[in-house]
């Protein structure tokens, strides 16, 4: 019935928002006052709730590593960022597997439609594999999945001596994952000015990072601020005696603001920057507004590149879109509008972007000798173009 039902939505961000308002459970109430409403923000690090979805919890909204906007009366506002969020998602909201594998089909025809061969899927801890399971099983899975899953669970693969790359060939685990901190669009980015969330320590990381070593998966995190990423730069560098003999490809995911100095620490260290050209076109104007007073280096992918650092690109869907010559087209010119490029000093070349969104994702799955390259004997996860993207202009 209407009055039990979720109503679902996601892709608000409440700092492109013209005049500038903060989400409440009240704009929500007014628009469905007895159906749960939540909606997922465009980064997947905060939700916005409804009075009837707020009642769901009875008040158990706080969590470790998790933030719960109050109003000046002290009640929660309906916003829930980071671990509250995930909490409140994972506890109340529901989602059948039915909706998910439905939703996945009709994802991996877009995903060919545009030229997408493999993901690199951070979602283990919806349960993921058990959807591209199904997939598999029922023929329909048309491209090549390195799935992770989330870094609290190594110890449960060593024990049963899981390693990475188990699996078929269009299906293999992967990777462990991890979350330093929160996002930009939630303002909740670890910064060296002390602001910002913390969600997993540098030692809870170092001790994902043994963890992990033990069964042979490497650990993608992800930070976003200057300070979530010297912390996972100083886990891996504290670690590095153990995981280093075994050649294991960790990698920072997205790496958006960098202290100068933290720069050549990738390259230095061995540690890829799994980035995103398509973030920084479409969050200038949340950088230049929340991070305007930083001396840091925000989506600095020329200064990773000329450092040595292995730079590989992807999308972040649903974050961005799931285009790789959208997101190639962004690493080049720097813009994805009419606007003069954003600090274009970072831009990459066509060729650089090309290699970031082929070798490098197939290095970082240690398929490098298998697929990313058209050369005989690898194989032929190919692309057709009706054009040569290294002889016509960027745009």
């Amino acid at each position: 019935s209407p009055g039990t039902n979720w109503l679902r939505g996601r892709g608000w961000r409440s700092g492109d928002w013209s005049p500038p308002t903060e989400p409440t459970k009240e704009l929500l109430d007014a628009l469905a006052p007895d159906r749960p409403v939540a909606l997922m923000a465009r980064d997947s690090h905060s939700v916005w709730l409804n009075s009837a979805a707020l009642a769901r919890a009875n008040r158990d909204l706080q969590m470790p590593g998790g933030v719960v906007e109050l109003d000046e009366r002290g009640e929660p506002t309906g916003v829930l960022r980071e671990e509250s969020c995930w909490s409140f998602r994972d506890r109340y909201i529901e989602t059948t597997d039915d909706e998910y594998v439905e939703a996945m089909r009709s994802a991996i025809k877009l995903a060919a439609s545009r030229g997408v061969t493999a993901v690199h899927d951070k979602d283990g801890w919806l349960g993921a594999l058990r959807f591209w399971q199904r997939l598999a099983g029922e023929g329909s899975l048309g491209l090549r999945v390195w799935q992770s899953l989330p870094a609290e669970k190594a110890d449960e693969l060593a024990a049963v001596a899981v390693r990475s790359g188990f699996g078929s060939p269009l299906l293999k685990l992967g990777y462990l994952k991890a979350f330093m901190d929160g996002t930009l669009g939630s303002e909740t980015a670890r910064l060296l000015d002390g602001s910002g969330v913390q969600i997993t320590s540098r030692d809870e990381l170092e001790e994902h990072i043994r963890n992990g070593a033990g069964t042979g998966l490497p650990v993608a995190v992800h930070a976003i601020g200057d300070l979530a990423n010297r912390e996972a730069l100083d886990a891996f560098e504290s670690t590095r005696e153990l995981w280093e003999p075994l050649g294991l490809r960790h990698r920072i995911e997205h790496a958006q603001l960098l202290a100068a100095e933290d720069v050549p620490r990738f390259a230095r260290l061995g540690i890829a920057a799994s980035v995103q050209f398509s973030h920084a076109p479409s969050d200038r104007d949340l950088a230049d507004r929340i991070w305007h007073d930083t001396t840091s280096r925000p989506y600095a992918y020329r200064s990773l590149l000329d450092s040595g650092a292995v730079l590989a690109n992807g999308s972040d869907a649903p974050i961005e879109e799931l285009d790789p010559l959208a997101g190639i087209r962004a690493g080049v010119l720097r813009t994805l509008d009419d606007r003069d490029a954003w600090r274009p000093e970072e831009a990459v070349s066509v060729e650089e972007a090309l290699i970031a969104t082929t070798r490098a994702p197939a290095w970082l799955a240690r398929d490098e000798h298998r697929r990313g390259k058209l050369v005989p004997g690898f194989l032929a996860d190919l692309v057709v173009l009706d054009r040569d993207p290294l002889a016509c202009e960027p745009e």
